[in-house]
């Protein structure tokens, strides 16, 4: 009667040694799991102070700095590159009376080759042996597609001289399907009375508005686009013109204030 109770007891013992061994890997699972978060955690917190501008150290201490990249150049003996960019009708004679104005800063600053095509009315550009950086060919015609767009002069250069501008164009009827009479208030709205409520979206988020039929187009930062857009769209919608310019007065201090 003795040897199947030693049999039992040696059967219990193996079911807790089992029990053990299994606490164990879990406890050595959760061990690895903490590192690996905290790992990450450490990661996520150089992350977030790249982000926030702080000085981010390694783990010997030192401070890391961004790498400084020199600006890419046109390599020598590179194809030569062609832009061409299409002027609109009622644009052209605007382009032959600034041609000199568009012709002066692409052919001294950017280095580039430029001329008007009449006959596809058109603009066409190209790089030169006197080219130096890659990306001033993209400018250029950035450069006389807002100008072909509606911008004054003036203000076209500046997507030449910063590098943190941009156009962005969109149409009423994509905010709200609007027909006839409707679309012209909806157009008079933006740009108010001799044009004023235009002037002051312009004024308080510094942009440039452009208003070519049923098309906006906007110059400006990426931030500053995107307030003077909603500003835009809400008067679209049918929003009173003093509550548009308050709330986007508010959002364009704040956004002042950050930068």
């Amino acid at each position: 009667t003795m040897a199947p109770g030693r049999r039992s007891r040696r059967a219990s013992g193996g079911e807790g040694d089992d029990d053990m061994l299994a606490e164990k890997v879990v406890a050595d699972d959760l061990v690895a799991a903490g590192r690996l978060a905290a790992a990450m955690d450490e990661e996520d917190d150089e992350e977030d102070g790249e982000r926030a501008g702080k000085r981010v150290r390694g783990h010997d201490g030192a401070a890391l700095h961004k790498p400084q990249f020199p600006r890419m150049k046109q390599q020598e003996g590179a194809a030569i590159e062609h832009r061409t960019v299409a002027v609109p009708q009622h644009r052209l004679t605007p382009l032959k009376q600034n041609w000199m104005a568009l012709y002066t800063p692409i052919v001294e600053k950017l280095k580039l080759d430029i001329r008007m095509n009449p006959k596809r009315r058109c603009v066409e550009l190209r790089t030169s042996d006197k080219t130096e950086d890659a990306d001033v060919l993209q400018k250029g015609a950035d450069f006389v597609k807002a100008f072909c767009l509606g911008f004054e002069v003036a203000d076209a250069l500046a997507l030449l001289r910063l590098d943190d501008l941009y156009v962005e164009s969109f149409d009423v009827t994509d905010v709200k399907l609007l027909r006839g009479d409707h679309l012209g208030r909806a157009v008079g709205r933006i740009a108010g009375k001799d044009g004023k409520t235009k002037f002051a979206i312009e004024n308080a988020t510094r942009t440039r508005i452009v208003l070519a039929d049923s098309k906006v187009h906007i110059l400006g930062s990426v931030a500053h686009i995107k307030v003077a857009r909603d500003a835009v769209c809400q008067l679209i919608l049918g929003s009173p013109p003093g509550k548009v310019y308050n709330s986007m007065r508010t959002t364009a201090s704040r956004l002042s204030q950050r930068i």
